[in-house]
């Protein structure tokens, strides 16, 4: 789970850009900058990266703070899911990542399957919506909502994208390495249930 650490970095940092977003007064502001400073300085202190990409990464949204979402696509296939492995890491996760802004869930989810796997495909039905904190992935300096959306392949073949190297159906038994940044094992395991049970409520923290 999330070091305790991390979860007060982004917690400073949540209310000091909602504050610099709202405040009028010019000393508050000041207050909400040294806030932010602060929250940047947690992190430098307790990770190697520098001060400049941790403000670029953590710390430069303005507005109100909200969650960032993260879009996967669940496809099976004669009872094996589709799975693309990442250039970043070297391992596998479903296909998917950041919403965008203008595209609703289930465009993004067309396009990250067509991106990533090569497959055209149709969403069928929302699965889960998880905050990323109750689930088995590393410490993150972002608040993440997951969204799983089935489904089902309509065209196109198999080739790897930008971000992905290689495309493959998989079983619930012989699954390969997982991206934990992405997608974790139970996860997975959740998706085969769904399978195996069209009904089952969707999944939500």
């Amino acid at each position: 789970m999330t070091q305790k650490w991390l979860e007060w970095a982004k917690e400073i940092q949540a209310i000091s850009q909602a504050g610099l977003a709202y405040s009028k007064d010019v000393y508050d502001k000041e207050r909400f900058e040294q806030l932010r400073e602060l929250s940047v300085s947690i992190l430098h202190e307790y990770t190697d990266m520098k001060h400049e990409k941790i403000r670029t990464l953590f710390a430069s949204d303005t507005g109100y703070p909200t969650p960032k979402v993260d879009v996967r696509g669940v496809v099976f296939q004669e009872g094996e899911i589709l799975l693309v492995k990442e250039r970043l890491d070297g391992v596998w996760a479903l296909p998917g990542g950041w919403a965008d802004i203008g595209l609703s869930a289930k465009e993004v989810v067309v396009k990250e399957i067509k991106e990533e796997s090569g497959y055209d495909a149709r969403p069928v039905r929302l699965l889960a919506v998880l905050d990323k904190k109750f689930h088995n992935h590393p410490p993150a300096s972002q608040h993440v909502y997951k969204m799983f959306i089935q489904c089902e392949l309509t065209g196109g073949e198999a080739a790897g994208g930008v971000e992905t190297s290689e495309v493959g159906f998989f079983s619930e038994n012989n699954l390969p390495e997982l991206s934990l940044e992405r997608n974790s094992k139970e996860q997975l395991q959740q998706m085969f249930e769904y399978l195996r049970n069209p009904a089952k409520d969707v999944w939500f923290d």
